[in-house]
């Protein structure tokens, strides 16, 4: 069984909400004694978790110098998802179905972003290609800051044959390209929807092009041609965002 650190009590209390069977270990600030953090606390022992309490040094190590507000829990990496387990779901759902698809995103930071962002806009999903891709590992974990916790990670073998499948479920698959004539700003975004971002540095691969219903890309003014892949993915995710939810 591999595990992986979450530090921060926002991180603490989405393992707690979501998946608190995968809390093996759990240490504490033996000095820190608030109100959020107790209040984390009093969770943990209400499912029989007993935190450990220790010093903040082993907490920062732990925590590899980074904020973790008193609190490291180790959890179970969470488990990728199939592609039949992906159908189930769409199939499943009874809202406006919103996806973000990766075409060979390798690196795991970026992923991790992606997870973020992806609970932050209540995207249903992150579709992953199976070969030349970022899967979930600690590094992925410590970046989502718990959203590898809440945003099911699909793994599939073969891209263009899953976007086939959506189109026929009447979700519209939206490609991200630079060279797009329309920009995401132009478009009403309120239909069913997956996002395609293709791979840092080479883009989305020209099968999975040919999939998509449109093209967009996302306006720039300055000298730099590109934004990195988790950015540009924070862009597009939260202007269907904005078209769904502000008024």
């Amino acid at each position: 069984m591999s595990t992986t650190p979450l530090f921060g009590i926002h991180a603490v209390q989405a393992a707690l909400d979501y998946s608190p069977q995968k809390i093996k270990q759990v240490w504490v600030d033996q000095q820190r004694q608030d109100a959020r953090l107790t209040q984390v606390l009093d969770d943990l022992l209400a499912l029989g978790i007993r935190p450990e309490k220790t010093e903040r040094k082993k907490l920062d190590r732990m925590a590899d110098g980074k904020n973790h507000q008193g609190i490291v829990v180790a959890v179970e990496l969470p488990a990728m998802r199939s592609e039949d387990q992906l159908k189930q779901d769409v199939e499943a759902l009874t809202e406006t179905a919103f996806y973000l698809v990766l075409d060979q995103v390798q690196d795991p930071h970026n992923l991790g972003a992606c997870l973020r962002t992806a609970d932050a806009v209540g995207a249903h999903g992150i579709i992953v290609t199976k070969d030349n891709a970022a899967g979930i590992t600690p590094t992925v974990c410590k970046v989502a800051s718990g959203a590898a916790e809440t945003v099911p990670v699909y793994q599939v073998t073969n891209l263009a044959r899953v976007l086939r499948w959506l189109k026929e479920q009447n979700i519209w698959i939206m490609g991200t390209a630079g060279e797009a004539e329309q920009t995401i700003y132009d478009l009403k975004l309120d239909m069913p929807l997956a996002v395609v971002m293709g791979a840092e540095g080479a883009g989305m691969r020209h099968l999975t092009r040919q999939h998509c219903d449109f093209l967009v890309k996302i306006p720039m003014a300055g000298q730099v041609e590109s934004l990195n892949v988790s950015v540009a993915a924070g862009v597009m995710l939260y202007e269907v965002f904005r078209q769904k939810h502000v008024r």
